[in-house]
Order: structure tokens, then C-alpha cells, then sequence
């Protein structure tokens, strides 16, 4: 219990109570102060924000096939099939970066009007890929211990596939898939690396403009302050 308790204590309560006590001196507080009149600060909230939800949404609708798939399925290969899709995840976030900037080259979308390097589209795209697995192993697991003859029964009485996956399957899945729909959330919304790397100084989140200011500015308070605002946003979406 010692060697946890101190891994916590060293890795994770002294930043945060760093950063707290930094954002509550007299100049961390003049700088949060500052923050909702600043239509940079705005517009760089508001971003977060939205892809975030955004990318959320379009992990759940991608993975759900997927999590049917291993959890009411049986074929050769499957295991394998599960263990490959927890890859991405666990891949550096700046190295996927750089393979999608490849990718998007090596097929003509780094210029033109199909266009995806730097866009809003490539962290989308970049966030499905990274957050598939946690729908697929939270949702999937849950789905594989539900009884499917609910299902069956709904389709015995007349309900279409559809109608019996919209009114049966899918409100027995809905804690899993809220579970797994605020974990992909949360991992949008502090993203770093792939939004500086495919987003660039164009598409700028919370997490990239607490980076901006500590490094390239110097400016910690600022920094701090920035990273107050994320951190109750953290706070308040876990709670």
C-alpha cells in the first residue's frame, strides 16, 4: 500500500495541488478573472467542447457494430481480433499523429480540396481510431452477459431487427455505453498530441493552450489558469 499510495501521491496529488495553488494566488486569479472576457479563451472553450462530443458520438456509432460483433458472434480468430483492437490505444498519441500525416500524403489529402492534414476532420478521425477500443471492450463485455432472449422474444412477437435492437438491446446497454461514452469523452477533451500535431496552431483545445502558454510563452499563470478551467471541467464531467 505504501509504494501506491506514493506513486499517487508523487505522480498525481502534488501536481493538482500545485496547479490549485498556483491558480489561487493573486496573479493566477487576476488571469482566471480574465478568461471568460477574452474571445480567444471563448473560442478555444468552445472548440474543446464541441469535437469532443463530436468524437464521442462517432466512436459510439463505429464501435457498437463491433462490440455486437464480439460479444453475439462466434469465428476463428476472435480473441485475436479483440486483443488487435486495444493496439490503437495503446500506441503514442504523437507517433499515430505522424502515421496519419504519412497516410494522408501518400494518398493526396495533404493539399487540395480534399484536404485532411490540419482540419478538424483528421482529430476526428484520429480520436475514432484511439477511443474504438474502450466502446468495444466496455460495451462488448457488457453485451456479451446480457440475455439474448429478450431479443428474440421482441422479434417473436413481430419487432423488425431494428425494432427489437431500439427498444430492447439498446436500453439494457445504456449504462455500458454511458460508461464508455464519458471515458471517450474525457480522453477528447484533455487530448494533446493529436490535436498538435493533426489540428496545428489553427485548431487549439484546452490541453494544447495550457502547453502554449508554459512553453512557448513562458506565461505560467496563464497556464495555470487555463489548466484550472480544464481541471473543473474534468471534475464536474466525472461527478
Amino acid at each position: 500500500m505504501v509504494v501506491p499510495a506514493g506513486f499517487l501521491a508523487v505522480f498525481f496529488v502534488y501536481p493538482v495541488v500545485t496547479i490549485i495553488v498556483e491558480g489561487l494566488g493573486s496573479d493566477g486569479l487576476r488571469r482566471l478573472g480574465e478568461l471568460p472576457g477574452r474571445a480567444s479563451f471563448r473560442s478555444v472553450a468552445w472548440f474543446t467542447l464541441w469535437q469532443a462530443v463530436v468524437s464521442t458520438v462517432l466512436t459510439i456509432l463505429v464501435a457498437l457494430p463491433g462490440a455486437h460483433l464480439l460479444a453475439r458472434r462466434r469465428f476463428r480468430g476472435k480473441a485475436l481480433l479483440r486483443a488487435a483492437t486495444t493496439v490503437p490505444f495503446v500506441l503514442p498519441t504523437v507517433v499515430v499523429g505522424g502515421a496519419f500525416l504519412a497516410v494522408f500524403e501518400r494518398l493526396g489529402l495533404d493539399d487540395g480540396p480534399m484536404r485532411l492534414t490540419r482540419t478538424v476532420g483528421a482529430i476526428l478521425l484520429a480520436h475514432v481510431f484511439f477511443n474504438v477500443a474502450v466502446v468495444l471492450r466496455t460495451v462488448g463485455t457488457f453485451w456479451g452477459d446480457l440475455d439474448p432472449r429478450s431479443g428474440e422474444q421482441a422479434r417473436v412477437l413481430g419487432a423488425t431487427p431494428w425494432q427489437a435492437f431500439r427498444w430492447v438491446t439498446l436500453p439494457a446497454l445504456r449504462p455500458a455505453v454511458a460508461a464508455a461514452a464519458s471515458i471517450v469523452f474525457l480522453f477528447c477533451f484533455t487530448s494533446f498530441g493529436v490535436v498538435l500535431v493533426l489540428g496545428g496552431p489553427a485548431r487549439a483545445t484546452l490541453e494544447t493552450e495550457v502547453w502554449r502558454h508554459a512553453v512557448s510563452r513562458g506565461d505560467l499563470a496563464s497556464a495555470t489558469a487555463v489548466a484550472l478551467v480544464q481541471l473543473a471541467a474534468v471534475v464536474a464531467t466525472v461527478v
